[in-house]
């Protein structure tokens, strides 16, 4: 998988399952490595934008990804807010 930008929390379950499915690891055994039930992992990805920070990056290390955080460009973030806002 190539490097993906995450905007939005509401992305990170998508991305967390992808990560799992490339990596080849299920979700029992993402769990037993964080020391969760399957359960447990389970609902965590399924919510993943309420996930501790700490637990995120556990999980993004046991997948094999980093997290690298970079500004984003000024248009960029102009663009955004412009979307974001409403057009009344």
């Amino acid at each position: 998988m190539s490097a993906f930008t995450v905007r939005t929390a509401d992305q990170l379950p998508g991305l967390l399952r992808a990560l799992r499915k490339q990596s080849g690891l299920t979700q029992a055994q993402i769990a037993q490595r964080l020391g969760v039930t399957q359960q447990t992992y389970s609902a965590l990805e399924r919510n993943a934008e309420s996930m501790g920070a700490a637990r995120l990056l556990s999980v993004l290390h046991i997948l094999g990804a980093d997290m690298v955080l970079m500004p984003t460009e000024p248009d960029a973030t102009l663009r955004a807010a412009e979307r974001d806002s409403p057009a009344w």
